[in-house]
């Protein structure tokens, strides 16, 4: 299960909390160490508050969140720094731990009064997030940690009493996106994309097009000479990277597919027409190539919405794309 906080909301949620302590105003941190069922806050999901009525970030929204932003004030008002783990049961029927909310599932969220001393953590983590580098951050009752070694796993939470626990994150983008070919449909979407927190590349041959100069949504713009060099440069990735191929034309299309079929990733999309497809697929399998490789790839990528614009047509595919990553 990942979070789906945007980087740039991280960003701006750990900058009210490095401000608030340079300016010597109490801040509580409020972080999702774990979640399970329906529940609307997340793994991951975090909010500072600080004694000036100042908020950032979400636990999920809702009657609990205001619970919570109300408790943290509280405890702000009092002066008490504080330290603790609170389980909420989104279920009105539960014996104990009430959220008031009915949507079910759970959730574990830590209340933890930052400290002069987690400035430097909290900077630390800020500059590797506003360069999209990956890295750890690490919650216990000894405090905030932050390293710039990624762990494997996205969410790590092993508690074994309320006094003894540990929280680990891979913080920065967890999701790449490799766009093949920089057209206006490829526009669209990276358009569209850059929203749903994705590290994005493209990838094109054509160093004077137009659409891809005007591409301001992506993290990285590749040029290549010959899709066949795609094989050094686009990682497999069977969890975490997606790609699409959207080239100007079948050859191009059948070059960037060669190389990217002995791969797995989470999700590996061709756009192109139903006849157009049919004939590579057919020209595929009477060369041999495995099944298996070629039911991996969705195609026609997107969902059937009868799709015509580059716009429309990045929506069926993005909403196809969240659809593959919220799979349990």
């Amino acid at each position: 299960m990942t979070s789906n906080m945007s980087l740039h909301k991280q960003i701006v949620t750990w900058k009210l909390a490095l401000s608030s302590l340079e300016r010597g105003v109490p801040v509580l941190l409020l972080y999702v160490l774990e979640s399970k069922g329906s529940s609307p806050g997340r793994q991951g999901f975090f909010m500072t508050v600080n004694a000036m009525g100042e908020m950032e970030g979400s636990i999920g929204g809702g009657i609990m969140e205001h619970k919570f932003t109300e408790m943290a004030r509280d405890r702000l008002r009092q002066g008490e720094r504080v330290v603790s783990l609170r389980r909420q049961v989104h279920d009105k029927e539960a014996a104990k731990d009430q959220s008031g909310m009915i949507c079910s599932g759970e959730q574990t969220i830590l209340l933890y009064g930052l400290r002069f001393e987690d400035m430097g953590t909290i900077k630390a983590l800020v500059e590797s997030l506003e360069v999209c580098r990956n890295g750890a951050l690490m919650l216990s009752p000894e405090g905030l940690r932050f390293g710039p070694v990624a762990p494997l796993e996205d969410f790590i939470f092993d508690k074994r009493s309320e006094e003894d626990w540990k929280y680990v994150e891979k913080t920065g983008y967890k999701d790449r996106l490799y766009i093949v070919g920089a057209g206006h449909c490829a526009l669209a979407f990276s358009r569209l994309m850059q929203t749903m927190d994705f590290y994005i590349t493209v990838f094109d041959h054509r160093p004077d097009l137009e659409t891809l100069a005007r591409n301001e949504y992506v993290h990285e713009k590749v040029l290549v000479s010959d899709y066949g060099e795609l094989s050094g440069l686009i990682v497999p990735e069977k969890e975490h990277h997606y790609v699409v191929v959207m080239t100007q034309g079948y050859r191009t299309d059948d070059s960037a597919v060669r190389v990217l079929l002995p791969m797995e990733f989470r999700y590996f999309g061709l756009l192109g027409s139903k006849a157009k497809i049919s004939k590579m697929m057919d020209g595929y399998r009477a060369e041999g190539v495995p099944d298996e490789w070629l039911r991996r790839m969705r195609a026609p990528a997107g969902l059937p919405i009868h799709s015509q614009t580059p716009e429309e047509i990045a929506v069926s595919i993005a909403a196809e794309i969240v659809g593959v990553k919220r799979e349990e």
